[in-house]
């Protein structure tokens, strides 16, 4: 299997203070792998980096074996972003939304298409598509807006709490979404608070506190080497 994200020795540095300390992990294909730690852990700037917004102080990023800050604009038709406070425009449909977004994303007519059919089957929407955006729930919202971001099948998808602040219904169905895509082939690098959305969605995951990794692996695996119940035990007893 091979990997379509290599973080290695990653650092981040707001003059005095080290957001993320020598920070290193891959993802393969078909894999979703989560950041799990409080606010203020590192976990967005890892993210913001990985997605090339952001420039590391030092350490490497590889997508698809490729250095994403010497390759980045090719990097970018790779990867897609999913902030956590991401907004849609309010004034539009759904449906002009993703239209937008696709005629941003597509090089042909044929691609546009492809995109927006993908992106109307992810959204689950279905007539709601039609109405405006300031009508929707936020749970919508949200819905769309990974629609959005996937509607380019990436290779790697980078999401930032993507279910924060959903009720159990529209979290339950954009978790759901995010393990199907997974399966397709579709890398993962997520980050959140919700200790059962991470047990439920990841293959692997990092706990993370004051830009340190301080264990990784299955959730499983850190479980049983903890001697705890859930994952909640897990972060208590090692990364507090």
């Amino acid at each position: 299997m091979s990997k379509v994200l290599e973080v290695k020795n990653l650092n981040k540095n707001y003059g005095d203070i080290q957001a993320v300390k020598d920070v290193s992990f891959d993802i393969n294909e078909n894999e979703i792998f989560a950041l799990v730690g409080p606010n203020g852990a590192g976990k967005s700037t890892i993210l913001k980096i990985v997605a090339t917004i952001l420039n590391p102080t030092s350490g490497e990023v590889l997508i698809n074996g490729k250095n994403i800050h010497h390759n980045a604009d090719s990097i970018r038709k790779m990867i897609s972003y999913l902030p956590e406070e991401a907004g849609a425009y309010k004034n539009l449909t759904g449906i002009g939304y993703l239209e937008f977004m696709a005629d941003i994303y597509a090089d042909n007519i044929q691609q546009k298409k492809e995109y927006l059919e993908f992106a109307k089957e992810i959204s689950g929407l279905k007539d709601r598509l039609q109405s405006k955006i300031a009508t929707y729930s936020k749970g919508m919202t949200r819905k769309l807006l990974l629609a959005r971001t996937v509607m380019s099948r990436p290779k790697l998808a980078i999401l930032d709490e993507p279910t924060s602040g959903l009720d159990i219904m529209n979290g339950y169905e954009i978790r759901t979404v995010i393990k199907n895509l997974a399966k397709t082939g579709m890398a993962v690098l997520l980050s959140s608070h919700n200790m059962l959305e991470i047990e439920f969605l990841s293959d692997r995951l990092a706990l993370i506190n004051k830009g340190v990794i301080k264990t990784s692996g299955t959730a499983e695996e850190l479980k049983m080497k903890n001697q705890a119940k859930n994952l909640e035990e897990v972060f208590m007893k090692i990364a507090l």
